[in-house]
C-alpha cells in the first residue's frame, strides 16, 4: 500500500509542479481529468506487471527501466482515453513532456528507496537454511533445480534420501541415503534446518515413519508432494475460503494479473486499427476485386473458458461450401485460394480483421491461437492438454507462431508441438513475455514458409 501510495505522490506531485508551465490554465479540468485517470491506470497496471515485488537481482531494470516503461505506457493509454472522451482537449506539450519526466523520477526515486529500505531489514532476517529432502531423485532433481534458479532463495538442499524402488538411480551430487537411520544420523549431526517429504501422493505411507523418526528433533518438516504426473500446469497453492489447496488442473494464470493485459489488448487495437485504416480498405477493394464473395471470412471459434465467437479474416479463397462437421485446412498450391489470397496469407495480412475481435473483447492480441471448432473436437481427445489452450482469450499471435508453428497441421507431430508451446506460454506468462512476442511477431514473424 505505501509503494501504490508513494506512485500515486508522485504522479501528481509531478502534475502540480509543472503546472505553471505555458498554457497549462487553458483547459484545467480535463488536464486534471488526465492526471487522475494516469494514476487510476498506474495503480491498475503495476501490480498486474509485477511492480511491487521487491527482489535482489536486476535491479537497475527493476527500479529504473520496467517503471519508466510502465508510467511512459500508462500515460499514453490514459491520453489516448481522454481525447476519445473529449476530442477538442489538447493539452500543453510543454507541460506533459515535463510531467512525464518529474513523475518518472518520482516513481524510480520511490522504487529505490523502497528497495533499499527492504532489502536492508531484510539482511538482519536471511539466513540461509539447510535442507534434507526425502524423495525420488527424479522429484528431488527438479527441486533443486527450481532452489538453484531462484537467486534470492534462502535454501539449500544438502542431503536427499531416495525413495524409490531402485535407490540412485540418478546421481544427484549430493549425500544421498537409503538407510533411513544413515540418513537421520547425518541430518542431526549436519544440524539441517528443514525436512522436506517431496514424495508422491500414491506414497503416503513414506511420511509417517520420517514424521516418527523426527518427533524429538527441532526441525521444521514439509510435505511437498510429487504431483507431476497429474498436474498440467505445474502444481501450485490456492487459498480457499482458508483452506489450502494444490492446484491440478486450474488455470495457472489469476485474473486480477489480466487486466493490464485486457487495457493493452484494447489500447492497441484501437492504435492498429487508426494506423492501419488506409491498409485495412486497400486490401478490402482488392479482395472484392479478386474474386466473387465477401470481403471478410467469419468462421466459429472457441475463445476464453470455450465461449464461441466469430473470428474475423479477409477472404482468401473463392467462395465454397463446406461440407457439414468437416472444415478443410489450406494446403500448399490450394486450387480454392485466389492469386490475392495467397499474397494475404503469406504476409499475414488476412488476420489484420481480428484487431476488430480484440476490440469487442473475443480475442487478445496474444495468445493461443484459435481453431475451427471440428478440430477442436478431433484434437481434444488426441492431443494431451489441448482443451487447457482455451483457459484464457485466444490471440492473433502466439509463443507456438512465432516458433515456427503456422499453418497447416498434416502430422498430429505438428499439432503437438503447437499445444507444447501454447502450454509453455500459459505457464510462463507475463506482460514482458508479451511484449517478446508482439515484437518477435514484427520483425520475424509476419512471413513464413508454412503460411500459404
Amino acid at each position: 500500500m505505501l509503494a501504490r501510495l508513494s506512485d500515486s505522490v508522485a504522479i501528481a506531485g509531478g502534475a502540480l509542479i509543472t503546472a505553471r508551465a505555458p498554457g497549462v490554465t487553458d483547459g484545467m479540468g480535463y488536464n486534471s481529468a488526465l492526471v487522475a485517470f494516469a494514476m487510476l491506470m498506474v495503480l491498475m497496471l503495476f501490480p498486474s506487471w509485477g511492480m511491487y515485488r521487491v527482489t535482489r537481482t536486476h535491479l537497475f531494470w527493476r527500479c529504473v527501466c520496467a517503471p519508466v516503461f510502465g508510467w511512459l505506457f500508462a500515460l499514453t493509454a490514459s491520453c489516448l482515453l481522454v481525447f476519445a472522451l473529449h476530442r477538442t482537449y489538447r493539452p500543453s506539450g510543454e507541460w506533459l513532456r515535463e510531467w512525464a519526466a518529474f513523475s518518472a523520477a518520482g516513481i524510480v526515486f520511490s522504487r529505490l528507496a523502497a528497495h533499499a529500505i527492504c532489502l536492508s531489514l531484510a539482511r538482519h532476517d536471511i539466513r540461509v537454511r539447510a535442507v534434507a529432502v526425502v524423495g525420488t531423485a527424479a522429484h528431488c532433481r527438479e527441486l533443486i533445480r527450481k532452489l538453484g534458479t531462484t537467486s534470492d532463495s534462502v535454501y539449500r538442499v544438502t542431503a536427499v534420501f531416495d525413495a524409490a524402488d531402485q535407490p540412485h538411480a540418478i546421481p544427484l551430487g549430493l549425500p544421498t541415503f537409503s538407510d533411513r537411520d544413515a540418513f537421520a544420523a547425518y541430518v542431526r549431526h549436519s544440524r539441517i534446518d528443514e525436512l522436506w517429504l517431496a514424495v508422491p501422493l500414491s506414497e503416503g505411507k513414506t511420511i509417517v515413519p520420517f514424521v516418527e523418526l523426527f518427533r524429538n528433533d527441532l526441525i521444521n518438516t514439509r510435505f511437498i508432494p510429487d504431483v507431476s504426473g497429474l498436474s498440467v500446469f505445474g502444481a501450485g497453492m490456492a487459498n480457499i475460503e482458508g483452506t489450502s489447496a494444490i492446484n491440478l488442473i486450474a488455470s495457472p494464470i489469476a485474473s486480477y494479473s489480466l487486466i493490464g493485459k485486457e487495457i493493452f489488448d484494447r489500447v492497441f487495437a484501437l492504435f492498429a486499427l487508426l494506423v492501419l485504416a488506409p491498409v485495412l480498405i486497400a486490401i478490402a477493394g482488392a479482395v472484392k476485386c479478386s474474386s466473387a464473395g465477401p470481403v471478410f471470412f467469419k468462421q466459429r471459434r472457441k475463445g476464453a473458458n470455450g465461449k464461441v465467437f466469430s473470428i474475423y479474416k479477409f477472404r482468401s479463397m473463392r467462395a465454397h461450401a463446406e461440407r457439414t462437421g468437416l472444415v478443410k485446412q489450406a494446403t500448399r498450391n490450394d486450387p480454392r485460394v485466389t492469386r490475392v489470397g495467397a499474397f494475404l496469407r503469406r504476409t499475414s495480412l488476412d488476420e489484420l480483421p481480428q484487431f476488430f475481435n480484440v476490440l469487442r473483447g473475443d480475442m487478445s492480441v496474444v495468445g493461443p491461437r484459435p481453431h475451427a471448432i471440428e478440430h477442436d473436437v478431433i484434437y481434444q481427445d488426441i492431443v494431451d492438454g489441448y482443451i487447457h489452450r482455451y483457459r484464457i482469450k485466444p490471440g492473433i499471435t502466439g509463443w507456438a507462431q512465432v516458433n515456427g508453428f503456422r499453418g497447416e497441421t498434416d502430422h498430429i507431430e505438428k499439432m503437438q508441438g503447437r499445444v507444447a508451446h501454447d502450454l509453455y506460454y500459459l505457464s510462463n506468462w507475463s506482460f514482458w513475455f508479451d511484449m517478446r512476442i508482439v515484437v518477435a511477431t514484427i520483425f520475424n514473424g509476419l512471413v513464413h514458409r508454412n503460411a500459404y
